[in-house]
């Protein structure tokens, strides 16, 4: 587990670095989250990287409850302009997989999440293929039930809808625009 979570390309580092020293120059503390992610976008578009606000939203179905998220997404290009990578920038990564009265265990593998996750889309999935389970088995040792929003369709859903809207954030006036379609769409 550790393996996937520390080892970072390149880009994820680069990524990561330019977040945590927006974050060092900020005088004041963002809250809710929706504000630091539009700050981050804006400062990341600033330093040149492409760089967008991403909402997910899903419909509930038979075996996943309705919900929405929101992270920041970037398109990194290799050295060579010939390949892009998508990053997922998440502020706050390891408080999505809290969970009530959890076991040790869980609690010790929950805590090797770092607080900002920067990553690509195969990472994350590793990392709810991991957590997800671990979860389910904390909750069932405490004798409680795998509510919909601890299960792994409902995690990859957060980052991994097919139903994603980049929002761009106009540079001059920090206001999104809210007509923005689907930019994208991910195989699962």
């Amino acid at each position: 587990m550790l393996e996937i979570i520390w080892r970072a390309t390149d880009c994820e580092i680069e990524i990561l670095e330019k977040v945590l020293m927006y974050l060092r120059n900020t005088e004041t503390l963002m809250e809710p989250n929706n504000l630091k992610n539009k700050w981050v976008v804006m400062k990341l578009k600033k330093d040149g990287y492409e760089a967008s606000l991403c909402k997910t939203s899903w419909v509930s179905s038979f075996r996943l409850s309705e919900g929405d998220y929101e992270y920041v997404d970037v398109m990194m290009k290799d050295k060579n302009n010939v390949k892009v990578t998508r990053l997922i920038v998440d502020m706050d990564f390891r408080s999505q997989f809290e969970l009530a009265r959890p076991t040790q265990n869980y609690k010790q593998l929950k805590d090797t999440l770092p607080t900002i996750f920067v990553g690509t889309e195969e990472k994350l999935d590793k990392i709810i293929s991991l957590l997800c389970p671990a979860a389910k088995q904390s909750l069932k040792e405490n004798g409680l039930r795998v509510p919909p929003w601890r299960k792994a369709k409902y995690m990859q859903s957060k980052w991994l809808s097919k139903d994603c809207k980049k929002v761009s954030i106009n540079m001059e006036t920090g206001i999104m625009d809210h007509k923005s379609e689907p930019q994208f769409t991910t195989t699962h």
